[in-house]
């Protein structure tokens, strides 16, 4: 897939959510969406933008493949971003499940 950065654009700090409270209420109020190996939380924000985090279970990897496995979250969410509805707070929670990282980057 083929992407310009012009359109894409890039991942501001303020696109990130950052305040526990916020991740506490998509958690609580957040509806879900779930695959193996992933959740997507959302809600809407009322902002004209989106907010995105990307926490990981405990017990994922050692600390090298956690800070992998987030940047590729990041680096897919920057290209897709062009692509969805704006004004939602979203967080993508990736864990294990009965694979491994090794065998998701392969």
């Amino acid at each position: 897939m083929e992407t310009d950065l012009i359109k894409t654009g890039f991942f501001k700090r303020d696109e990130r959510i950052k305040n526990p409270a916020d991740f506490k209420k998509l958690f609580k109020d957040g509806k879900k969406i779930s695959i193996p190996g992933a959740k997507l939380f959302y809600l809407e924000n009322g902002l004209g933008m989106n907010r995105v985090g990307f926490p990981l279970m405990r017990g994922y990897g050692n600390a090298v493949e956690r800070n992998l496995s987030k940047r590729y979250s990041r680096e897919v969410y920057r290209l897709l971003k062009s692509h969805l509805n704006t004004g939602y707070d979203m967080l993508f929670l990736i864990y294990t499940g009965n694979d491994s990282f090794h065998s998701r980057s392969d």
